[in-house]
């Protein structure tokens, strides 16, 4: 992680930010929080909406203001910025705000007979405090999203947003503490020093978003105090291209899937698997669709994101050269410019094909049949996203039900996590847990078992000793 330090004008409050961590003051931080939670605050539910309409106020009133750093940060245009951003934050709170009453609602469930006479319920109670990690390359939605999961199960949170995307996080720390109640929120600005103190306190719940080195560091961190843990990750999301495909939409929607934010999505797809019948037709209509989206010359369009930092812009050129270029390859380092790369002739095991690309290449490698491309996808690490092109349901199913993958999608690619109603999130080397929309909810809340058993009767004989009483109706009560 980077060590480039934030702006220095200072909010009035809620805001930590230290050149060398403290974790006396940070488990102070930790502790104001908890007590407020602890006080019942943040458990009512006009409490959650009252956080949640103040959120969705932040993003309405300063959105121009998130438009500037996202551009500042990522070159990011204002559509894309809505898309998955501005608007996106704000339409997840509009849609918890509609679900949350249903949510908290506690869930009834049978109760056995031989606790008659009773009910049982399941309560989701909020977990406490809660740390959430975001990253650089959807810094808002990848840590409001949890947030709004967060506010929604009542809990109350500290937020540690990426220092790579250092315009966004700085405009977070300003405006978290004027929107949302001081006393449930705060932000951390930092680097790996004020990452690493914060995990050493004690949480109730951590959400990190990130690679799956600094992931194992969080997971073991949160072991030390067996605090659950959601890990959004990514990994290498196969994108199948089949014979019976629409070549033409499947390229269009594989080129904004791959190409969005210059490749920088977790989602995005990290390879292409296209059958060799109709690779020739395929590779051409990708490029077509990349000349109709960003012209000639990628480096002016409006439209074409740029490159985090001059260090992902190093990685990414040492990848390059792990096939064929195909189309694209032209790049400006000062600029952190690389054009939309398609590469082919791409070994399995070249460079390229062992790590998460995260920028704007895409491998093309051919396969012959449906096995010979299971194969391949179960040979590696289980990923963020599948992605199927097929006419034929049949292939699409096999697909589905032979792999495993965190979320996937069939004829198109990288958008699902908009769907509030998905689970989101990996499993395996992908990650582990799910959020968005009640799933979200759900990650901060403790499912709670409660029995309401009445003493107005008492079928002690069915139930305590001696038990050589009424064997037969025991046997008779008693669920087998």
């Amino acid at each position: 992680m980077s060590e480039k330090k934030p702006a220095a004008n200072e909010p009035e409050t809620n805001v930590e930010r230290r050149s060398s961590s403290s974790q006396q003051d940070f488990g102070a931080l930790v502790a104001r929080h908890r007590n407020y939670f602890r006080s019942g605050a943040t458990r009512p539910v006009e409490w959650r909406e009252s956080q949640l309409i103040a959120l969705r106020s932040m993003m309405k009133d300063r959105a121009e203001d998130f438009y500037a750093a996202l551009w500042t940060d990522l070159r990011r245009n204002r559509i894309d910025a809505d898309w998955t951003d501005v608007k996106y934050i704000t339409s997840e709170a509009n849609h918890a705000l509609s679900h949350l009453r249903r949510w908290m609602k506690p869930l009834r469930v049978s109760t056995p007979l031989v606790l008659t006479p009773s009910h049982t319920q399941v309560r989701f109670d909020p977990l406490g405090v809660g740390l959430i990690i975001g990253t650089w390359n959807y810094p808002v939605m990848m840590t409001l999203s949890p947030l709004i999961g967060a506010i929604s199960a009542g809990n109350t949170a500290v937020i540690k947003p990426s220092e790579v995307a250092a315009a966004t996080a700085e405009l977070i720390s300003r405006l978290v503490p004027e929107y949302l109640d001081r006393s449930a929120f705060s932000v951390v600005l930092g680097a790996v020093p004020e990452t690493t103190a914060l995990l050493e306190q004690q949480w109730d719940h951590i959400f990190f978003t990130g690679g799956a080195a600094v992931a194992q560091l969080v997971m073991a961190a949160a072991a030390k105090r067996l605090t659950p843990v959601v890990l959004e990750l990514g990994g290498k999301s196969p994108t199948i291209v089949h014979s019976s495909a629409n070549l033409k939409v499947a390229a269009h929607r594989i080129a904004f899937g791959r190409w969005f934010n210059a490749g920088q999505t977790c989602t995005a797809p990290d390879y292409v698997l296209v059958f060799n019948d109709v690779a020739a037709e395929f590779l051409r209509d990708l490029k077509q669709t990349l000349l109709e989206f960003y012209g000639d010359d990628p480096q002016k369009s409006p439209d074409y994101g740029r490159i985090v930092s001059a260090r992902h812009f190093d990685r990414l050129m040492g990848l390059v050269g792990s096939g064929t270029i195909y189309h694209g390859g032209q790049n400006d380092r000062a600029d952190r410019f690389i054009a939309p790369t398609v590469l082919v002739n791409v070994s399995p095991d070249s460079p390229v094909m062992q790590e998460e690309i995260f920028g704007p290449i895409l491998p093309v490698l051919e396969v012959s049949s449906l096995q010979e491309v299971i194969d391949f996808v179960n040979a590696r690490p289980s990923p963020l996203g599948l992605y199927v092109f097929s006419e034929d349901e049949s292939i699409t199913e096999q697909m589905l039900t032979s792999t495993s993958s965190g979320d996937a999608a069939v004829n198109d690619c990288t958008v699902q996590p908009i769907i509030h109603d998905l689970p989101f999130g990996g499993v395996g080397d992908s990650g582990m847990g799910k959020y968005h929309g009640e799933w979200g909810f759900r990650a901060y809340t403790n499912a709670r078992g409660v029995l309401y058993h009445s003493t107005k009767l008492d079928f002690g004989g069915l139930r305590y000793p001696p038990y050589n009483h009424n064997r037969k109706l025991r046997e008779f009560v008693i669920p087998s």
